[in-house]
């Protein structure tokens, strides 16, 4: 069945590219991919499946049901893009000024809209459902997922999957890891009200620039001197708006930052201790604060029993295109697949798509650009995994069913 699925998805190849190329080419931001959308959503019309629109805003869910008994598997792909100005000088590239798909979403959309068409062919061979969750808003948060999630998208579904292609990562291989993969976030913003005045007469002022720098170094003491040493988090200050005239004291600054941990202790701890040296501030330089504090994409856990799961599965399904199946360290960045992980056991993992010359820019880069040919190892690796669950789904119903 899987030498089936292939032979398919590789006749498909260059289509799969070319709609992946259309995508590239109109990208849409976060909460405005209406027209992504409407595509993804009549690209289905008069397929044997479910389509539903406007999940959680501009999500579609699609489900493809067998007919026969079984578990469901859900599988997303995200689709947004990013607000970067294109510098690739693809004859592809973006056509809405300032908008990129800078981080392969195009690319997971893509080969997702053949894979499932190729299952939706291949269906009467298959038992259960499989769910497609073609998502908006990953880039920004509160993210499309939570929503999502909000409006049904995971009634009935056992497990989930995820992949994102990755332009650090050598095109052939695949790359999982157990538990923790990558870092929850948090989002702050900081208004540090003192007194202005004149630079020659800072006796009669209260410099707000003095206590937000004070509030910059001493942030950085949390990861260093508050964080156990074998715990992951970074503490970024983004922002700081604190432009004036040379000789005035600024009455007000705002500060912007950013925040990262493996663990939900480490990103609670660290809120915790950012709030009291602002305390403490107030009492050392006698100013005032506001403090917006907003934590948001969870720590994404992958399941230990479903990614061993998938590992055996890849090990034994004999992708000719992939060259390696590695355990990878964990990824810096969030991703709001997390709240996925927290509903259903899911495994979210990466597929390399590092160009041939082994020449890359990094995702959100003005330059990010993908192999191509990880597209069809994406539609052969998780139409593999789809096939190998329903038929463990599929025994599970036999054995049940002779009890």
């Amino acid at each position: 069945m899987k030498t089936e699925l292939f032979r398919r998805l590789d006749e498909k190849k260059e289509r799969i590219i070319e709609i992946r190329r259309y995508l590239h080419a109109h990208p849409e931001l976060s909460f405005q991919e209406e027209n992504t959308a409407k595509y993804i959503a009549e690209f289905y019309t008069d397929k044997p499946c479910d389509v539903r629109e406007h999940v959680g805003g501009h999500g579609v869910v699609v489900t493809i049901d067998s007919g026969k008994p079984g578990k469901t598997l859900a599988i997303r792909a995200d689709f947004d893009a990013l607000p970067i100005t294109e510098q690739t000088g693809l004859p592809f590239a973006s056509k809405n000024p300032g908008v990129m798909h800078a981080c392969g979403h195009d690319g997971h959309t893509a080969y997702m809209l053949v894979l499932a068409e190729t299952l939706m062919e291949m269906k009467d061979q298959l038992a259960g459902k499989v769910v497609i969750l073609h998502q908006p808003a990953e880039e920004t948060p509160p993210g499309g997922a939570i929503h999502m999630i909000q409006d049904g998208c995971l009634g009935g579904v056992d497990h989930v999957l995820g992949i994102h292609v990755m332009s650090t990562m050598e095109t052939g291989g695949i790359f999982y890891r157990e538990g923790p993969i990558q870092t929850g976030r948090a989002y702050f913003k900081v208004k540090i009200q003192g007194k202005g005045g004149h630079g020659s007469s800072p006796h009669m002022a209260n410099d707000a620039i003095v206590a937000a720098s004070e509030f910059v170094c001493a942030v950085q003491t949390i990861v260093s001197r508050r964080l156990n040493p074998f715990d992951v988090g970074s503490i970024t200050i983004g922002s700081f708006d604190g432009k004036g005239s040379f000789n005035v004291i600024k009455d007000s600054v705002e500060l912007e930052g950013d925040v990262r941990a493996m663990t939900e202790e480490t990103r609670s701890l660290i809120e915790k201790e950012i709030r009291r040296i602002l305390s403490g501030l107030q009492e050392m330089f006698g100013i005032t604060y506001e403090l917006e504090y907003n934590n948001d994409y969870p720590v994404l856990i992958n399941d230990p029993a479903f990614t061993e799961f998938v590992v055996k599965s890849l090990t034994q399904s004999d992708i000719p295109e992939v060259t390696s199946i590695e355990r990878c360290e964990p990824q810096p960045p969030s991703e709001d697949f997390a709240y996925y992980a927290q509903q259903r056991p899911s495994v979210f993992f990466y597929i390399g798509a590092m160009p041939d010359n082994g020449e890359y820019y990094p995702h959100h880069h003005p330059r990010f650009d993908i192999n191509e040919d990880c597209l069809q190892i994406a539609a052969k690796v998780m139409g593999a995994l789809v096939i190998d669950y329903m038929k463990e789904g599929e025994r599970d119903e036999d054995t049940n069913s002779s009890v």
